[in-house]
């Protein structure tokens, strides 16, 4: 993380980066547990810790809102979901198609981040020329 206001966005991206890292390992994680009985499918919760800090203050522009967001707040956190839920006899409950979709979901979400990571930095270097 970069400590400089010009970086704002760029270290929202990089939270959003890693969650979406992290919700790829977990993702992952459920579908190689497909077929394990019991276990509960788990996720990442993190674009409700977002937009939760980003409408604290409300009538405020964006860019203040991201200057002022405290980056430790901006964790990733995993969960388990629907745990009481079962698709199958042996209380497991993963859909693993469901997972697949999610999983390409959340590549495509990753590479929106990290496009918009590069064109931050591709107007940060064209300001400094």
């Amino acid at each position: 993380m970069i400590n400089s206001n010009v970086f704002n966005y760029v270290n929202v991206l990089d939270k959003a980066q890693d969650a979406a890292w992290k919700r790829n390992e977990i993702i992952s994680h459920n579908i190689a547990n497909a077929t394990t009985p019991n276990y509960k499918r788990q996720d990442v919760a993190f674009e409700e810790t977002l937009r939760r800090a980003m409408s604290d203050a409300k009538y405020i522009e964006t860019d203040y809102k991201v200057a002022s967001l405290s980056m430790r707040s901006l964790t990733p956190t995993t969960y388990t979901d629907y745990s009481g839920f079962s698709y199958r006899l042996d209380g497991n409950n993963v859909d693993i198609d469901t997972e697949n979709a999610y999983l390409a979901s959340n590549q495509i979400k990753y590479n929106a981040l990290v496009t918009s990571t590069n064109q931050e930095f591709a107007r940060l270097s064209m300001v400094m020329k």
